[in-house]
């Protein structure tokens, strides 16, 4: 699947975007008419000082798009709750698929 990655205000490194794109890849095996996706990693300020990192992935799949936001102490640990969600969300939209036809 090909992933756009956008890191707002820093650079991020060469293993997290690689850990991101090998946990967006796992998704196919959930649904695989993927056409694409985007993922945005955010550094957010305020009364959350530790669990600041922000992931928000939107997937685009025929007919729309799915999106989870997730906020953790990493990246890492954010992207994989994002993950999570996103599974639930296509096997939701892969049923209701089948259901139609």
């Amino acid at each position: 699947m090909k992933l756009q990655i956008h890191s707002i205000h820093f650079d991020a490194d060469i293993k997290l975007l690689d850990f991101i794109q090998k946990k967006a890849d796992k998704l196919d095996t959930f649904f695989e008419r993927i056409t694409g996706g985007e993922v945005y990693l955010r550094l957010e300020k305020g009364e959350h000082s530790r669990e600041n990192k922000v992931v928000e992935v939107k997937l685009f799949i025929p007919g729309g798009s799915i999106f989870a936001k997730e906020q953790n102490i990493s990246f890492e640990a954010a992207m994989d709750e994002a993950v999570e969600s996103l599974k639930a969300q296509l096997k939701k939209y892969k049923d209701k698929l089948t259901a139609k036809s």
